[in-house]
């Protein structure tokens, strides 16, 4: 794997980062308002966070003139088409997730999410794009990984539900298809813009639900303000853009694996942040993700034509 590679898989790294030590905030933020209002905040937040970014960012940038490209005002007609479509997307994993998360246990939960790993590549086929054998391996390993962190030797009786369950791998699934869509839309969109447009339209459509199905209160919005602050910023306005970014240089699969170690980063935030202590087998499951990781940056340069 090249520098450049190793530099975005390293960008995309810190926003696993990012998601994994949000987790704590995300749990304080519920509970004081509901799912699809948290994730209309965030959302919000994460668009606003990103508007002087984008301004700056565009302002000292040289356009290039070596393709025609097609403007609707500011925003080309791939970005307005991007954030649409990668927007709702969005807008319909995270809501699966949060609302499945309350039906089933976490644990289950970040193992079920997470399965977009091995999703992933398995779409990549469907869509004929070409995804080398190794990758899968690598992606096995993960899943392997990912049950050991979240399932092995866990009570998973009692409050999981099958409802619960359903919900998380529909999130999987759609998770699998954002990556894919991200990767596509990020080669034809300037990033922050594409990362503004996306919580832009995630925050609208959500908004819509929350008026639906919930009621939240101004009392319980500024009490989860601290958390949506972090969350809207860190983990939806710098983490969301770093993926955008860094997909346009990575393989899918790639990212995917990179991505899932928020699982991981997430135990070990408790294990530092909350004093929860790692069994063997969480240990081992780290560690197995840690090398899948390892592997799909080494294997290229030793098999190259894998």
């Amino acid at each position: 794997m090249n520098k450049t590679e190793l530099k975005y898989s390293f960008l995309l790294f810190i926003a696993a980062l990012i998601w994994g030590t949000a987790f704590v905030f995300q749990a304080i933020g519920m509970e004081h308002i509901g799912p699809l209002a948290f994730t209309t905040g965030r959302s919000f937040i994460g668009f606003l966070f990103l508007i002087p970014v984008a301004i700056f960012t565009e302002r000292y940038k040289k356009r290039t003139k070596s393709r025609e490209v097609y403007m609707i005002g500011p925003f080309t007609k791939a970005e307005l088409l991007g954030g649409f479509i990668c927007g709702t997307v969005l807008c319909a994993a995270s809501n699966f997730q949060q609302v499945g998360i309350q039906y089933t246990t976490v644990t289950k939960a970040g193992f079920l999410t997470a399965l977009y790993v091995i999703l992933v590549p398995l779409l990549g086929i469907l869509l004929k794009h070409r995804v080398p054998g190794y990758l899968f391996v690598c992606a096995g390993i993960s899943v392997v990984g990912l049950y050991f962190l979240c399932l092995f030797g866990k009570d998973l009786g009692g409050d999981a539900s099958a409802f619960g369950d359903l919900l998380e791998l529909i999130c999987a699934f759609i998770f699998a298809i954002q990556i894919l869509c991200v990767a596509h839309f990020s080669m034809r969109c300037r990033g922050i813009i594409l990362s503004c447009l996306q919580f832009l339209v995630c925050g609208l459509e959500t908004l819509l639900l929350t008026f639906i199905y919930e009621s939240p209160t101004w009392s319980g919005i500024l009490d989860a303000l601290p958390s949506l602050l972090y969350v809207g910023v860190l983990s939806s306005g710098v983490a969301y853009t770093l993926q955008i970014i860094t997909e346009r240089h990575l393989h899918p699969t790639v990212a995917s694996l990179i991505m899932c170690l928020e699982s991981v980063i997430s135990a070990i935030a408790g294990w530092i942040l909350l004093s929860q202590i790692m069994t063997a087998s969480e240990i081992f499951g780290a560690s197995l993700m840690f090398g899948a990781i390892v592997l799909a940056q080494v294997l290229p340069s030793i098999f190259p034509e894998s």
